[in-house]
């Protein structure tokens, strides 16, 4: 599996209109799930997925585009993945609103998914 942990960025994702002016601060954590066996071998990253084509994909989509749900940019992000780095088998992503405006102190809220190609491609 590929990780990437703790990949922050400034995104305008929210319910209100406010937080889509304001914007937010997120973090996403991806687990990837990929062959590495050839890679490991070889020694060639042609091999494998870069994790920074992956955390690149993340903060491209996280700060260009705009949601009002979470869940949304989470299956934007997890079909963009999808569809550019076909090694990719199954996708673990998280993604968290750091200090979300609510009537409570929270650290953070957020929503993880899980998805396989195999259940992307019937859709």
């Amino acid at each position: 599996k590929i990780l990437i942990r703790g990949l922050e960025f400034y995104g305008y994702h929210g319910a209100s209109d406010e937080e889509q002016t304001v914007g937010h601060r997120f973090i996403a954590d991806a687990t990837l799930t990929v062959d590495t066996r050839s890679a490991g071998q070889s020694d060639d990253l042609s091999e494998t997925v870069s994790y920074a084509d992956i955390a690149a994909k993340i903060l491209t989509v996280g700060t260009q585009t705009q949601y009002r749900l979470i869940e949304a940019l989470l299956a934007h992000i997890t079909r963009e993945i999808f569809a550019e780095f076909p090694r990719v088998q199954q996708i673990r992503l998280c993604i968290q609103k750091l200090c979300p405006p609510m009537n409570a102190i929270v650290a953070s809220v957020g929503v993880e998914i899980e998805r396989t190609r195999e259940e992307e491609e019937k859709i």
